[in-house]
């Protein structure tokens, strides 16, 4: 597994060692151990325990986020797509952060398999590229729909740089929520 710093440090991209021959390949997607001493050797927090596997479909241009939730409800999450293509993005939501409102944006496909580590503390929101694009995340918190909150997904606050389609297809909550004030 190799384990890159994004322009957040807190923020990692994961590119799991797959194995691959002429009958197709395989992979580890995780494992407890090395992922946490892995975080341990940067200097970063070992998360909670991963409590819950969510799994979404979605056609191409749905957008979904800027989610979050609120302590002691947060979550981190360990996020790849599984079919299809998707942009992601992780917006650093701590208030004492030196990278408060500050994002990271990639591309996670079938293809290039690279999964990414949110921790606690920032919304999360990703882009499907292509139709049936299968978005598969770990969590280590359980949903809890009263601490459940959002950003606005465009909000100039932030400059997320979103790949530009002929339009986006966004739920009625997505559409409504609050911008950054």
């Amino acid at each position: 597994m190799k384990i890159t710093r994004t322009s957040i440090a807190d923020v990692l991209i994961i590119e799991p060692t797959v194995f691959s021959d002429d009958r197709g390949w395989f992979m580890e997607s995780f494992n407890e151990e090395h992922f946490n001493s892995r975080l341990s050797a940067l200097g970063l927090p070992v998360p909670n325990t991963f409590v819950q596997d969510n799994h979404s479909s979605s056609k191409r241009s749905v957008l979904r986020g800027l989610h979050y939730q609120l302590a002691p409800h947060a979550q981190g999450k360990l996020v790849r797509v599984v079919k299809g293509s998707a942009f992601d993005v992780a917006v650093d939501i701590r208030e004492n952060s030196p990278t408060y409102l500050k994002c990271v944006g990639l591309e996670l496909n079938d293809s290039n398999k690279k999964m990414l580590w949110i921790p606690e503390g920032f919304a999360h929101g990703f882009l499907a590229l292509e139709d049936d694009t299968h978005f598969l995340y770990k969590t280590t918190g359980y949903y809890h729909k009263e601490s459940e909150r959002s950003i606005l997904w465009n909000d100039s606050k932030l400059d997320i740089q979103w790949p530009q389609l002929d339009s986006y297809i966004i739920s009625q909550k997505d559409r409504e929520a609050p911008r950054l004030t």
